[in-house]
């Protein structure tokens, strides 16, 4: 029996020469607010000296995680810059953060609308399982068709790829906030708009930020694949270890990316939990003790 043809792939090729014959334009408006944004973050990161980074790092661990993830940091980052990967490190995170503040701008204010709405919410949820179960190399087609080759594209697919679960999670997060909340901003007046600001968005914070940590992580992956489009950044060198079967150069490569992502995974992790830092410990811990203690002759209600 002779294979069906259902012909998708020629309409998805007529898609994309419809696109690029009548909206050319507005794809190179958006290629140039994405690579300003882009081309910012890089040269602010390539430009910063490494001890300076190297320190705002170390006391974010410090204050964020504890002492011990700080002197992790230290070690990972020393490591990095004795591997001759520093600015490529710095290319590869300013792409990352790029990403993500592109997905999260994108992302959030579609899984608000989610959550106040049903029929966005099954309009949204296909669209997103086909982004998040579509191979990731298939994005790199129609990012370098209409984009041709180097960051833009690179950081176009990548928030394709990675904005699922900032979406996903800010739904979840605000549908889960307790009815009780939402009564007692509405017994107060709140607005709509107060209600979200005020009630529902601080509640969902954790599950918002979870979702901030998965899209961080997903992009950390994606930037490494869009190097073979020419993103530049470790992704470059772990390309380069694969063509040229160099074990020592992609070993390299793929360490400083698991280093990479092992620092952004926790600091993110943190904002989505109490803060915990040994800093913050160490500065408002004697304050704190101080505020709660009775003055002299007080009477102090037992604990319950």
């Amino acid at each position: 029996m002779q294979d069906l043809d259902l012909g998708i792939g020629e309409g998805a090729d007529a898609v994309v020469t419809f696109v690029l014959d009548h909206f050319t334009p507005a794809l190179d408006i958006i290629a140039a607010a994405i690579g300003f944004v882009t081309g910012g973050i890089r040269d602010a990161l390539v430009a910063l000296p490494a001890p300076a980074a190297i320190a705002i790092i170390v006391l974010l661990a410090l204050w964020r995680v504890g002492w011990k993830f700080a002197v992790f940091a230290v070690a990972a980052l020393l490591l990095i810059t004795g591997m001759g990967l520093w600015e490529r490190m710095m290319e590869t995170l300013s792409l990352v953060l790029a990403a993500t503040a592109i997905a999260m701008v994108v992302g959030i204010p579609l899984g608000i609308a989610m959550a106040r709405s049903n029929v966005v919410q099954a309009v949204a949820r296909p669209v997103l399982d086909l982004m998040q179960t579509m191979p990731a190399f298939v994005y790199l087609i129609p990012a370098a068709m209409f984009f041709g080759l180097g960051a833009v594209p690179g950081t176009i697919a990548t928030v394709i790829f990675a904005m699922p679960p900032v979406v996903r999670l800010t739904n979840l997060g605000i549908r889960q906030v307790h009815h009780e909340f939402i009564e007692a901003g509405e017994a107060f007046g709140c607005t709509p708009v107060q209600l979200l600001m005020k009630v529902q968005i601080p509640n969902a914070l954790p599950s918002i930020m979870a979702g901030v940590n998965q899209t961080i992580m997903l992009s950390l992956s994606m930037v490494v694949i869009a190097s073979m489009i020419g993103a530049g950044g470790l992704g470059n060198t772990v390309l380069t270890g694969i063509q040229r079967l160099d074990v020592g150069t992609g070993f390299e490569g793929g360490l400083a990316v698991v280093v990479l992502a092992v620092l952004l995974d926790r600091i993110t992790q943190s904002f989505s939990a109490p803060r915990q830092g040994f800093l913050l410990k160490r500065l408002f811990g004697a304050a704190a003790a101080q505020k709660n203690e009775a003055p002299s002759g007080a009477l102090v209600a037992p604990k319950a």
